[in-house]
């Protein structure tokens, strides 16, 4: 029989990361132990109160599968037993993490996906005044980091954009507004963005008001973020959006992200890869999809005052994502 356990674990922030939702100065996050005959798996994720998520209620979901889990429960068996999201994604990892240590195999070979030693990833400005987010755009630039993901709300948006194209003329940028602008007056904002040579704009409007993008003629992709959880997504995104963001919190595990990501590229769309503010364990967790993704965007753990141990080395514009060994 298997023995598992789960717990939350509080990371604090270096640094305040702020969006258009708010401020957080920590990373709350719940992990998942799942042993066997000696081996144990372990999952991370994190609660996303705009899913309706907290710690308690992931840590519920959790508990309601535990005798199932002691038992046996299969990957398979987990996608019908739960709903897509926080709790199932924990799970979900643990158990692939305690698949590929029984195997003596990466998750990447486990998985059967090629993954790059270097891994460029996004790193991401929050919002701050246009001056600020100027200079933190040109110190990470001067440090290596060749993509920069830039948050925004609803203000000051010709006054940040043009500050920081300013501060770092031949940066590749991304804009997640996360859901904070409305359709109206989308139009001139998407020009703005192709005048400052935007390479992508995530999720302008509200989840469920995807309606608006129909027959909108813009000069730039726009990625689905919050309007993308699993496969029954993709039929509300088509002529909408020519980019989607995967996450495992939203997928519920690495299992769905990959048959999402599948089916995805089949209908069209070109494949994003994020994260929420977590340790290296998620971010292991998701680098079987990175060869899939035109933007990778990883960089949850750098927010951290310190990280989970062993962790991933970052630089400003790379993760290592080479183990030393199969058992890492």
């Amino acid at each position: 029989m298997r023995t598992v356990k789960s717990y939350p674990e509080a990371w604090p922030l270096h640094s305040p990361f702020v969006i258009s939702r708010g401020s957080r100065t920590e990373a709350q996050v719940v992990v998942v132990e799942i042993e066997e005959n000696g081996i144990k798996g372990t999952g991370e994720a994190t609660p996303y109160a705009r899913y309706g998520e907290s710690e308690a209620s992931v840590l519920a979901q959790i508990a309601a599968q535990l005798p199932a889990l002691q038992q046996g429960l299969t990957r398979s068996a987990l996608q019908q037993a739960m709903p897509a999201g926080a709790a199932r994604n924990a799970i979900d990892c643990a158990l692939w993490d305690l698949e590929r240590q029984q195997h003596g195999q990466t998750l990447a070979a486990l998985c059967d996906r090629p993954l790059a030693g270097q891994v460029a990833t996004a790193r991401t400005i929050s919002i701050d005044t246009p001056e600020a987010m100027a200079s933190s755009a040109l110190a990470l630039w001067q440090h290596g980091a060749k993509l920069l993901k830039v948050k925004m709300d609803n203000h000051l948006i010709s006054e940040r954009l043009v500050a920081i194209r300013s501060a770092v003329p031949e940066a590749t940028l991304i804009i997640d507004a996360n859901e904070s602008w409305e359709a109206e007056g989308l139009a001139a904002r998407c020009q703005l963005l192709a005048d400052l040579n935007i390479a992508m704009l995530e999720q302008p409007l509200p989840a469920g008001q995807d309606a608006a993008l129909a027959n909108f003629v813009h000069p730039l992709p726009i990625c689905a973020d919050e309007s993308c959880h699993t496969r029954d997504s993709l039929a509300e995104l088509a002529g909408r959006y020519e980019m989607i963001n995967i996450k495992l919190d939203k997928t519920g595990g690495l299992t769905e992200a990959l048959a999402l990501a599948a089916t995805a590229r089949e209908q069209g769309f070109t494949l994003m890869l994020g994260c929420m503010l977590c340790t290296s364990r998620a971010i292991r967790a998701a680098l079987p999809l990175v060869s899939q993704a035109a933007f990778t965007d990883l960089d949850g753990p750098t927010w951290l005052a310190a990280d989970v141990d062993p962790a991933l080395s970052f630089s400003y514009g790379t993760l290592n994502a080479a183990p030393a060994s199969a058992a890492d």
